[in-house]
């Protein structure tokens, strides 16, 4: 017999979904997450607010709103306070635009810089959204461009302008409020956001935690400027590798597919969008709305019944 927790317990770890839910009351259950990582921009302030943006994502991809965090930083001893400051900063920037409050945290020493949240949200027990109920004919919908991994090593290499360097920040900065305020008006039958594992990495998880197959259209992805010319000269983070290593024997690919084509989908991303599974009656009012804030937002494939492979590139 489960335990009085585990009947509380409605989201664990067992499904790869984004954060954990724990029913509080059968109308109130609380969201709990923790994110944090090494800087990917130069700027410790832009660090700051990309952390910050992308913890806070974890909640807003269980359709819940963001309400507490609490800063976790680690700092090598010879790093000015100034920088410090910039980064919490940055976060808090960020807490502050999605309605939330930094209620303290944690720092220690450490010969890298890390920052992140651990950030609590609330929603309804019944209105939880998690990564395992997309269904048969639903769309995919992408909420924000990809493409990231690749913009963040061409920067650090110097081959990136300025303007470009300035919207891949702006896209990882953003955050996914008003992706899930507008889903939040319809249906929404699964959701995940797009981070680490790229977006094959993540379409995966949602499809074989709900038993079925994704389709994704390679024509359809939304891309960051520059990101397929980079791509095409091998301008990939080490992740990609990783991911494709991972994931390759779950995901099938149309053959006359380029490669560079393929890496993007396995591209890891950094604050990235939510990928979200709608009912396809719905998926056109969704992405009208999502376009006006979100221009980028696409939709990127469909799902279908279960094959031999819960991801397949087309």
């Amino acid at each position: 017999m489960p335990s009085f927790q585990d009947e509380r317990l409605l989201v664990g770890f067992d499904g790869s979904d984004d954060a954990c839910v724990y029913k509080l009351r059968d109308d109130l259950a609380v969201i709990q997450t923790v994110d944090f990582f090494t800087p990917v921009v130069d700027d410790p302030y832009q660090f700051g607010q990309i952390a910050a943006a992308n913890a806070l994502s974890d909640i807003y991809a269980m359709g819940a709103q963001p309400t507490l965090a609490l800063n976790l930083l680690c700092l090598p001893d010879a790093l000015p306070l100034s920088v410090a400051q910039q980064i919490l900063a940055g976060g808090y920037s960020k807490v502050k635009e999605a309605g939330a409050v930094i209620a303290g945290g944690h720092t220690i020493s450490d010969p890298e810089p890390k920052y992140g949240l651990c950030v609590s949200g609330f929603a309804h027990s019944s209105e939880v959204w998690s990564n395992a109920g997309a269904k048969k004919g639903d769309l995919l919908i992408l909420t924000k461009p990809l493409g990231s991994g690749v913009m963040t090593t061409a920067a650090k290499r110097d081959l990136l302008e300025q303007g470009q360097l300035d919207e891949a920040v702006a896209v990882m900065a953003a955050l996914n409020k008003g992706a899930r305020d507008a889903a939040a008006k319809g249906t929404v039958h699964a959701c995940t956001d797009v981070t680490g594992f790229g977006v094959a990495g993540h379409v995966c998880e949602m499809a074989e935690a709900s038993g079925v197959t994704a389709v994704l259209r390679a024509q359809s992805l939304p891309l960051l400027s520059g990101a397929l010319e980079l791509a095409k000269a091998d301008v990939f983070p080490g992740g990609k590798g990783r991911n494709r290593g991972y994931f390759d024997e779950r995901v099938s690919t149309t053959k006359d597919l380029p490669d560079h084509l393929v890496d993007l989908f396995f591209d890891p991303q950094t604050s990235g969008g939510l990928l979200l599974s709608v009912p396809a009656a719905e998926a056109d009012r969704l992405l009208g709305a999502l376009q006006k804030e979100i221009p980028a937002a696409a939709i990127i494939g469909e799902i279908t019944e279960k094959t031999d492979y819960p991801v397949a590139i087309v």
